[in-house]
């Protein structure tokens, strides 16, 4: 099939206007897709962890990381920021709906690996510690930002909101699934391990 010039020109202003209106209709999802929600320095921390349980520990830290961008720091974030700024890199920058938005693609990404490890091997036990240690993060940081999800403003806001509820829900049901805890027991300097003869 030979398409002429002026088909061509018609083929393409039709996907022009259709993409320019795909990207008016949907601002925040195309925005919120194009922000990396980890900084590079986290993102090499994520690969240099190889553990589930210490990688879930790093995204965690980088959750907690855009909760400090969120509130205004005080002397004692301060300190803790000039430490942790070599290996960690400065606090991500953005707006209040960037911010939350990267904290819910962190959680999914947590989600994921936490998935991935156990498709491989289900009975890991890291895998409780994990999502337990994911449960708090997240029950603790949805409770923090309770009074800014009340008075979130705009699209944007209100979407990173709802995307981070959502991923808060799954791991909080995840967690809720958990056996409960074994109690490990430790021996005590009093007791000492009986002699067989």
């Amino acid at each position: 099939m030979n398409m002429s010039t002026g088909g061509f020109i018609l083929l393409l202003t039709v996907a022009v206007a259709t993409a320019l209106a795909v990207t008016i209709a949907f601002p925040t999802a195309a925005a919120l897709q194009a922000r990396e929600h980890l900084t590079p320095q986290e993102i090499e921390l994520v690969k240099d962890a190889q553990i589930l349980d210490k990688r879930i520990d790093i995204f965690i830290k980088a959750a907690d990381r855009r909760m400090l961008a969120l509130s205004s720091t005080d002397a004692t974030s301060a300190k803790q920021l000039k430490k942790d700024s070599e290996s960690w890199g400065d606090l991500p920058q953005g707006s209040r709906a960037e911010l939350i938005g990267d904290i819910a693609r962190i959680f999914d990404e947590a989600i994921t690996n936490i998935d991935d490890v156990s498709s491989r091997d289900e009975n890991n036990p890291l895998i409780p510690k994990a999502v337990r240690s994911l449960a708090a993060a997240a029950s603790r940081i949805m409770e923090q930002l309770k009074p800014a999800e009340a008075q979130a403003k705009g699209e944007a806001e209100l979407s990173s909101f709802e995307l981070l509820a959502e991923n808060a829900e799954s791991i909080l049901q995840a967690a809720n699934k958990l056996p409960p805890p074994v109690e490990k027991k430790s021996k005590s300097k009093s007791e000492k391990p009986k002699a067989t003869n």
